[in-house]
């Protein structure tokens, strides 16, 4: 996964925009920009909590034994979509960063969403039940985070140039 978040930074325009305010003490201004920023960002987040809760995880072929019932009743795709976040930031480095939030997830889970994404070919081999004996298999499309951020980037990037547009205005 390319980091395990995207970030929305046109760094040179919003740091001078982001002096521009601090100078200009315009605090209503910085957070209409920081709340268009988050609602240009949240189409992305939206669109990557449902991929993940519909990400086809298909397993190895079954041998003759049936599977059993899980040993946990937390659900994985839905726990790793809770914990997508947004983060605006209009003081130093300003910009908008989707991300899964780590300390949102399970121990066991920190490194889940990375995982998934980066598994060569789709492929993601992990014990069985936490047995270190037995291992399997569960095939994911390959880079789904990765193809949802690309999908979404052209936008975002259109519509925080309005917004700085619109701000860069404002502050006339």
């Amino acid at each position: 996964m390319a980091g395990s978040s995207v970030q929305i930074l046109g760094t040179g325009q919003l740091l001078r925009l982001s002096r521009q305010l601090r100078a200009a003490s315009g605090t209503p201004i910085q957070r209409n920009m920081a709340r268009r920023i988050r609602r240009a960002a949240e189409p992305l987040r939206n669109d990557l909590q449902s991929t993940m809760r519909n990400l086809p995880m298909r397993p190895q072929g079954r041998t003759t034994r049936p599977g059993g019932p899980s040993p946990t009743t937390r659900p994985l795709r839905a726990t790793l979509a809770e914990a997508i976040r947004i983060s605006v930031r209009t003081s130093s480095s300003p910009g908008a960063r989707v991300y899964v939030d780590k300390g949102r997830l399970p121990a066991d889970l920190k490194f889940m969403a990375e995982a998934l994404n980066d598994a060569p070919g789709g492929r993601h081999r992990h014990p069985v039940f936490n047995n270190r004996s037995r291992w399997t298999n569960q095939y994911v499309p390959a880079l789904w985070w990765d193809k949802t951020v690309r999908r979404h980037t052209p936008r975002m990037q259109a519509e925080v140039a309005r917004v700085l547009d619109d701000v860069r205005r404002q502050l006339g």
